[in-house]
């Protein structure tokens, strides 16, 4: 993982963030625990996915 893209992530976010309260919008991301799980779960699944596919590719 790059940090200048873990940096561009959160600076864009925070710029939404701040958009969207100034408009009196709801923000367009989870805000329960629920959803945010629900990305990280995307997130592992991908990373086991191709660990598997690496893995059996191996063989």
């Amino acid at each position: 993982m790059y940090w200048y893209d873990v940096f561009l992530a959160t600076a864009t976010g925070f710029a939404v963030g701040v958009l969207f309260s100034w408009l009196k919008l709801p923000i367009p991301a989870p805000s329960a625990l629920t959803g945010v799980m629900g990305v990280a779960g995307i997130f592992l699944g991908r990373y086991a996915y191709l660990e598997f596919v690496s893995l059996v590719g191996r063989l």
